[in-house]
């Protein structure tokens, strides 16, 4: 398995500076070379791809050795590969019909990251310090000092060197991690995925749900939100370009960060306490970036220019609510857990999966009663609406797993 460890650095202020500098700089080449498509392009109608940029990089730190050539060329060439993914991403979505949106120039707040390989540019654990300590060396920066929390498992291959606010991290890829598996539960468990509770497990698990199989929703965003427009007033009231619109800026982002993380914390937690607790999971396979669309607009043939109401404000609140659980992040928490501890996830299609009756297979809409309520039309089955959703996923998922094995 290929897994990423990520840890805290300790730079020195020198060191902050000298990596402040080796991120402007690739952010410099990064934005040299989007230049160079662009005008190639406009011009001469020509293409230019990775290759040939790539076979440049040699002059380019030669005419600047002070700037670009102190910096590792694989990690310049990684740079590179990043444009040229931003531009393979580009073409795909204008093959695909979808809003295509050009690779941008990157400004200095939105290139946070020198991706740089095992044993050429940087290296893992070169402790030339302290016997105790771990350091990470990074062409042209120095010996690093890492606040390792964990064991790192595998073969270093890759080295990330990321700036998030006012801290840097190491992003550790690793080759060949073992898997761990733990002991057999004999339990197999259906997860759905919703708003009003982070998630409901077709039955209690001790220690992670209530009594009705319920994960409780943190709503981490929600419980910010006026300390954010707090922040966000602050910044609105501030000039372009001075002193107290970086400090506000830097507040926002603050905020933005914390969240995140207790949003990835409860992430984790929750993925360890399933894939300790059941050997099989089914989840629903939620296509989230289509769940939180807007509405389309609806044009009043009534009045020029004028659209019908068309429930964004609702909807509005609904994708926050949905953007805040975290549904994305935790499902891939859950399945990288799951492969390591020698677990099975099964993703199933989640229509019609809470107005299905679990006792008679009857499926209607009118079954949903209220949010939380499901009353069978047919049989007169009622339950909690969440918990039969669960329920059916279990099914589904344990009726894809036979089939696979079959």
């Amino acid at each position: 398995m290929r897994r990423a460890f990520k840890f805290l650095l300790r730079p020195t202020r020198h060191q902050e500076i000298t990596l402040t500098a080796m991120l402007d700089d690739h952010r410099a080449l990064y934005n040299a070379a989007l230049q160079e498509r662009r005008e190639a392009w406009r011009r001469c109608k020509v293409s230019i791809r990775y290759g040939d940029q790539s076979a440049q990089l040699k002059e380019i730190r030669e005419a600047d050795p002070e700037g670009q050539g102190c910096w590792s060329f694989t990690s310049q060439q990684q740079t590179l590969r990043r444009l040229n993914k931003a531009f393979e991403a580009f073409f795909h979505r204008v093959r695909a019909g979808e809003t295509p949106g050009y690779p941008r120039f990157k400004g200095r707040g939105w290139f946070d990251t020198v991706t740089l390989v095992e044993g050429d540019g940087a290296r893992w654990d070169s402790q030339p310090h302290h016997p105790a300590a771990t350091y990470v060396r990074v062409q042209g920066v120095g010996h690093l000092r890492v606040h390792q929390h964990r064991p790192i498992a595998g073969r270093v291959k890759q080295i990330e060197i990321k700036r998030e606010g006012s801290r840097w991290y190491v992003i550790c890829s690793c080759d060949d991690v073992p898997a761990v598996p733990l002991p057999a539960t004999g339990r197999e468990v259906g997860v759905d995925m919703g708003v009003t509770h982070f998630a409901t497990v077709s039955e209690p698990i001790d220690g992670l749900t209530d009594e009705g199989g319920h994960v409780a929703n943190p709503r981490y965003l929600k419980t910010v939100e006026e300390e954010l427009a707090a922040a966000q007033r602050a910044y609105a009231r501030t000039r372009r370009g001075s002193t107290r619109r970086k400090r506000a800026a830097k507040k926002i982002g603050q905020i933005h960060r914390k969240v995140a993380r207790r949003r990835t914390d409860h992430a984790h937690k929750t993925a360890l306490g399933l894939v300790r607790a059941a050997d099989v999971i089914a989840v629903e396979d939620l296509r989230i970036a289509n769940m939180t669309k807007s509405p389309a607009v609806k044009p009043d043939p009534e009045r020029a220019g004028g659209f019908l109401p068309n429930g964004s404000a609702a909807k509005a609140g609904l994708n926050r609510s949905i953007l805040d659980a975290g549904w994305g992040v935790f499902l891939a928490i859950l399945t990288n857990k799951a492969e390591s501890a020698g677990r099975d996830v099964i993703a199933v299609d989640p229509r019609n999966t809470s107005r299905t009756c679990p006792e008679c297979g009857h499926v209607s809409g009118a079954n949903r009663t209220t949010q939380a309520g499901f009353v069978c039309v047919t049989c007169g089955y009622a339950a909690n609406a969440d918990v039969v959703g669960a329920s059916n996923i279990k099914r589904a998922g344990l009726v894809l797993r036979d089939a696979r094995a079959a």
